[in-house]
């Protein structure tokens, strides 16, 4: 998104139906993709880019990798702990147009966050409704926020990655009144 783009003042809805929230990570030596299937989130803009702000809540039993087993582990203690803590959350701090500062909190820690992002574009779709676009994307350390399991391998290697790779494709809503 860039500073001279048009975008109705407002608050949008995520349409979760038309938008995604999805991860990579490294798994020996290709990787493993996956996404939250139930996510909410608003979008407020306001009469300049810098006005703009954002908040999601992710339900991590939600997680989704094809892989029925890898996903259960996924939600034990070894990683998100679903049991004690079933959310992450995000929200923005700043936005100068095409990246958006903000706080992720997963497993009841918070740390800074910088998005990527891309405005797509607003539009009205068939039924009168305005919608605006997104993708964003950031790379994170997972153990920063406490995800740290791993195995280790022959060579000083380990089983899974670091680096965490978030993608976000969002279609929002524009509420009316």
């Amino acid at each position: 998104m860039t500073t001279d783009t048009a975008l109705t003042a407002g608050t949008w809805t995520i349409d979760a139906s038309h938008s995604e929230v999805g991860f990579t990570v490294r798994h020996l030596m290709s990787k493993v993709r996956g996404q939250f299937t139930k996510f909410e989130g608003t979008i407020t803009t306001g009469e300049s880019v810098a006005d703009t702000r954002a908040e999601a809540v992710i339900d991590l039993n939600s997680i989704d990798t094809r892989d029925e087993t890898r996903d259960g582990h996924l939600r034990s203690a070894d990683f998100f702990d679903t049991e004690t803590h079933g959310q992450m959350t995000f929200v923005t701090t700043s936005f100068d147009g095409e990246t958006a500062a903000g706080e992720l909190t997963l497993k009841g820690v918070t740390k800074p966050v910088e998005l990527d992002v891309e405005f797509l574009g607003q539009d009205t779709d068939p039924w009168g409704n305005q919608r605006v676009g997104f993708e964003a994307t950031a790379t994170i350390n997972r153990k920063d926020w406490g995800v740290d399991f791993n195995i280790p391998l022959d060579g000083g290697k380990v089983l899974i990655g670091d680096k965490v790779t978030i993608h976000l494709a969002v279609e929002a809503v524009q509420q009316q009144g």
